[in-house]
């Protein structure tokens, strides 16, 4: 830890063990990011992200990376939801996940919510590289701004390419200083929970979901690919997460 906020980097890597299972040969984390695996009870390892320190708080530079090697299985989730604070260094935090999926290997990636706090100023990039017949379940989900209290800056981008082809990439800008019209009717509607949920298998190359709203501020949304984009807003947490576990339920 400097002056500047905290470097760290945590880092996965599962394989198939070639006994049915998966192994991790690489489990390593940092300074606020430690890593647990837990008891999974099939072929699929389980890993949990645990929050060792408050944050990400200003200046502070986190990241976290995983590879998933063909015929792996990973899911990773998280303890508790992420809180980003102002903190005393000065500038914006970062928080950069890399995530790598071979030909025949799977990833789960569902952590808890990312709640942008008051006063906060973060950048969240996410970068998904997948190949080949990898299969991919991707959650994120934003609250902005505890109970009673006015939202952080937060910027999100979430870039998922298949065999160096992109099949998404958006970024959004909430909160003080974000371009205006973030909280109108066009993009949040006043809503202060969002979230999406990006799901590539094969089998929607043949049989692809139509487009369809799910509720009233929920809209599934095929993918130039084998890959569908849900999309939703909600008042709270609770029922974000509710809205986003129906379709992956329907999806998986």
């Amino acid at each position: 830890m400097t002056t500047a906020g905290v470097r760290a980097t945590a880092r996965i890597e599962a394989r198939d063990d070639g006994r049915g299972g998966t192994s991790l040969p690489v489990l390593d984390g940092e300074g606020p990011l430690a890593l647990r695996r837990v008891r999974s009870g099939g072929p699929e390892a389980r890993v949990m992200l645990v929050g060792a320190m408050s944050g990400p708080l200003g200046g502070d530079r986190l990241a976290v990376e995983a590879r998933v090697g063909p015929g792996a299985r990973l899911r990773v989730g998280s303890a508790a939801a992420t809180i980003a604070l102002p903190g005393q260094a000065k500038g914006e935090a970062r928080y950069d996940m890399r995530l790598d999926v071979a030909d025949g290997g799977e990833l789960w990636w569902l952590p808890e919510q990312l709640i942008s706090a008051g006063g906060s100023d973060l950048s969240v990039s996410s970068r998904i590289e997948l190949r080949g017949g990898a299969r991919l379940v991707f959650r994120e989900e934003q609250v902005l701004g505890r109970v009673g209290e006015e939202p952080g800056r937060l910027t999100s981008r979430l870039t998922v390419r298949r065999d160096g082809r992109t099949l998404l990439d958006q970024e959004l800008a909430c909160g003080p200083g974000a371009p205006g019209g973030w909280d109108g009717p066009a993009v949040l509607a006043g809503h202060r929970a969002l979230g999406q949920l990006v799901i590539v298998k094969a089998e929607f190359e043949k049989d692809p979901p139509a487009a369809r709203p799910l509720r009233e501020y929920a809209a599934l949304t095929p993918l130039a690919g084998p890959a569908v984009l849900v999309t939703a807003l909600a008042p709270d947490a609770l029922l974000l997460r509710r809205v986003l576990d129906e379709a992956l339920n329907e999806l998986t």
